[in-house]
């Protein structure tokens, strides 16, 4: 395996790890960014507060997201204990068990994104056209601070 592939590997897994642990239920019985004040996730509170959801809209948002990660439950629980395997094999430098479980976090990686994707879609469904422009805007204009910092690196 040449050394770019294992980077681009390693990236993705990280990510994908990183997805996981934060969507995740955990201890303090919260997946998917829920929270008041809490960074992160697709709807949050310093969102929702731009876009100016109404008390209905937020309610609505909230019980997608409640579905979502009751539905999503045995699917992020099976994406936690593949990524704990490939951590304790890239720890133990099992390069045959990294191989073997490459394609299972590939497959994870793909698959919470659809979940984030299809949760996303239900969520925009439930804003107004001009709550869906101005959230395109807000998207557009945090892509591109993203763009300006990995170009500062």
């Amino acid at each position: 395996m040449n050394l770019k592939k294992i980077a681009t590997a390693t990236i993705g897994v990280t990510l994908l790890g990183a997805t996981i642990a934060f969507a995740a239920p955990h201890d303090g019985g919260e997946g998917f960014h829920h929270g008041h004040g809490k960074r992160g996730g697709f709807m949050s509170e310093r969102l929702a507060a731009k876009l100016n959801l109404s008390d209905a809209q937020k309610a609505q948002i909230k019980a997608i997201k409640q579905e979502s990660r009751e539905q999503n439950k045995a699917v992020f629980e099976q994406n936690r204990a593949t990524m704990e395997a490939f951590f304790a094999a890239k720890k133990a430098n099992d390069t045959a068990k990294l191989d073997s479980l490459k394609p299972a976090v590939e497959a994870a990686h793909a698959q919470m994104k659809q979940l984030r994707s299809a949760e996303k879609a239900k969520i925009t469904a439930v804003l107004t056209a001009e709550q869906n422009a101005q959230l395109q805007q807000l998207q557009a204009e945090r892509e591109a601070r993203h763009r300006n910092r990995q170009n500062e690196r």
